[in-house]
């Protein structure tokens, strides 16, 4: 932005577009996107509760997974309310600093949810290849501790990224290219170097999703060795512990890995392809996690149906 003397001046406010070339029919389609948040909610909140009401899911494996399904409700929750404030009241204005707040929770959530995924990746590995070590080497209190770590790292990672963004100069265009901020996006407005922010932003991508894809990718190395020399009965029941992680892995990677490409390789401010990335990272695998776990995790599915049952029973005398 340009003051009336002809200085730069920095902006106080940025502009959030909704879906571009879209604007007549966004507030149709926020109802869609508002019906995916509220089931990413009830099933991550119905993930907790059945985790924590049954003692026999007391084990490391689903406390990670309810770790995994508070982060999935945080992170959706950071951008949802406002982005249905865009679609459905043209609340396009976010001030400075609650966009750089904005962008910070994102980013120390997908963090976060990087480690866990790592984390969960560790107990596949100690329980399939040590057995017999799984419960002394990963106990309740070292996971709650293998938790606090996912939240440092986190909040190490990614707390300058808005000290950053906070002394570059921001006196050209103040309006991002998606619902929400994102560092990538607000970095591309300012009028000065960026290459801070460019080769910080390639130091966390590489620290956090490729040596975390990378160990991730490792320990099922590991674990298929181990694997393939059991029975062909061990070896249903082994992969069958692992489908869900795996499918949770590439529905938070692939994304993530997209929306990464997409900013990086795309020059056109106003396509519709970046948004519809970002909106696909920050709701698919909130909405999916729960319904991958409930589906393929028998002592979650049964638990939810005898809940289901005794709700039904309840409300039918």
């Amino acid at each position: 932005m340009v003051d009336s003397h002809g200085n730069e001046s920095s902006v106080t406010y940025f502009i959030l577009i909704g879906l571009p070339g879209l604007e007549e029919a966004q507030y149709w389609l926020a109802f869609p996107l508002c019906s995916l948040y509220l089931i990413a909610v009830l099933g991550n909140l119905t993930i907790i509760y059945v985790v924590r009401t049954e003692h026999s899911l007391h084990e490391p494996m689903y406390v990670f997974l309810c770790m995994l399904s508070g982060i999935d409700i945080l992170i959706s929750t950071s951008s949802m309310p406002k982005m249905m404030a865009i679609f459905w009241f043209n609340s396009t204005t976010i001030q400075f600093d609650a966009c750089l707040l904005q962008m910070f929770a994102i980013h120390f959530f997908s963090v976060t949810e990087s480690t866990v995924l790592l984390a969960m990746a560790f107990d596949r590995y100690v329980a399939i290849c040590c057995p017999l070590r799984h419960a002394t080497v990963l106990t309740l209190p070292r996971v709650a501790k293998i938790g606090m770590t996912a939240v440092v790292r986190g909040a190490a990672l990614m707390a300058p990224l808005p000290i950053f963004i906070k002394q570059l100069p921001f006196c050209h265009s103040n309006i991002l290219s998606h619902s929400y901020c994102l560092h990538q996006d607000v970095m591309k407005l300012a009028c000065a170097d960026i290459r801070v922010n460019v080769i910080y932003g390639l130091i966390v991508i590489i620290s956090v999703i490729g040596l975390d894809s990378l160990l991730i990718s490792f320990s099922y190395l590991l674990i298929l060795k181990t694997v393939l020399g059991l029975s062909r009965e061990a070896q249903a029941k082994a992969f069958g512990t692992c489908i869900s992680h795996v499918c949770a892995v590439f529905i938070f990677y692939v994304p993530f890995i997209g929306l990464s490409m997409v900013h990086r390789f795309s020059k056109r401010r106003d396509s519709l392809l970046p948004v519809i990335m970002a909106n696909i990272y920050l709701l698919v695998p909130p909405v999916l996690n729960p319904i991958v776990y409930g589906v393929k995790t028998k002592e979650i599915r049964q638990r939810i149906l005898r809940l289901f049952h005794v709700t039904t029973h309840t409300s039918n005398p």
